[in-house]
C-alpha cells in the first residue's frame, strides 16, 4: 500500500510539474487574414468603419499557465476609408499624421483568462506619438490546428473603445464622435 501511495505521489507531481513548466508558444500574425478596424459616428448621421490593410505582430500564449502576450504593429499608411481622397485627408497632421507617425502599436501588460481563453488585455496603445492604457476585450477566441495550413493557429476578435482626443485628434469634435471603437480582428499561426 505503501508503494502504491509513493507511485500515486510521484505521479501526482509529475502531472503539477508538466503543467507548471508548460511552454509559452508564439504565434505569427498572418497578414491577409489579421486587421485593425474603428468606427465612429459622422455628425450623428451614420457609424463610419475603416481599417488598417497592414497590421501585424506576435501572440504569445502559455495555455496551461493561463498566460500570454500581444504585440501589434499597425501600418498607419495603410489605412483603407474607402476614398482615397479621405485616406489622404485622416493621414493628415490634424488625424493620423502618417507622416511623422508611421505606425501605432499595442503592447499588452497583462492578459486574463476566463477558463482556457482569453478574456481582456490590458496593454499600452501609442498612437501619433501618445500612449496610453488601454483594455480590449476579447469576444471571440478558437485555438485549434488551421484546417489548411496543417500547424496549430490562433484566431480572436478582440474591442476597445478609445478618445481620439487623447492622442492629438481632436479636430471636429463633437460634430464627428470623439469616442472611436477599435476592433482588432488576428488570424496567427505557430512559428
Amino acid at each position: 500500500m505503501m508503494k502504491l501511495n509513493k507511485i500515486a505521489a510521484i505521479l501526482a507531481f509529475s502531472a503539477i510539474g508538466a503543467t507548471a513548466f508548460a511552454e509559452p508558444v508564439s504565434y505569427g500574425l498572418d497578414s491577409t487574414h489579421s486587421f485593425s478596424r474603428f468606427g465612429y459616428s459622422h455628425l450623428g448621421m451614420s457609424t463610419q468603419q475603416s481599417r488598417f490593410n497592414k497590421t501585424e505582430g506576435t501572440v504569445v500564449l502559455d495555455k496551461a499557465a493561463k498566460t500570454g502576450s500581444v504585440d501589434v504593429t499597425v501600418d498607419i499608411k495603410s489605412v483603407d476609408t474607402g476614398s482615397d481622397v479621405f485616406n489622404g485627408h485622416i493621414q493628415g497632421e490634424d488625424f493620423f499624421d502618417s507622416a511623422k507617425f508611421a505606425t501605432a502599436t499595442f503592447k499588452s501588460t497583462k492578459v486574463i483568462f476566463n477558463g482556457d481563453a482569453p478574456a481582456t488585455i490590458e496593454g499600452n496603445l501609442t498612437l501619433k506619438g501618445v500612449t496610453k492604457p488601454v483594455t480590449l476585450t476579447v469576444t471571440h477566441f478558437v485555438a485549434q490546428p488551421h484546417p489548411m495550413m496543417k500547424k496549430e493557429a490562433i484566431g480572436a476578435d478582440a474591442t476597445a473603445v478609445i478618445k481620439r482626443s487623447d492622442f492629438n485628434m481632436s479636430k471636429y469634435v463633437p460634430y464627428v464622435s470623439d469616442e472611436v471603437t477599435l476592433t482588432i480582428s488576428v488570424e496567427a499561426l505557430q512559428k
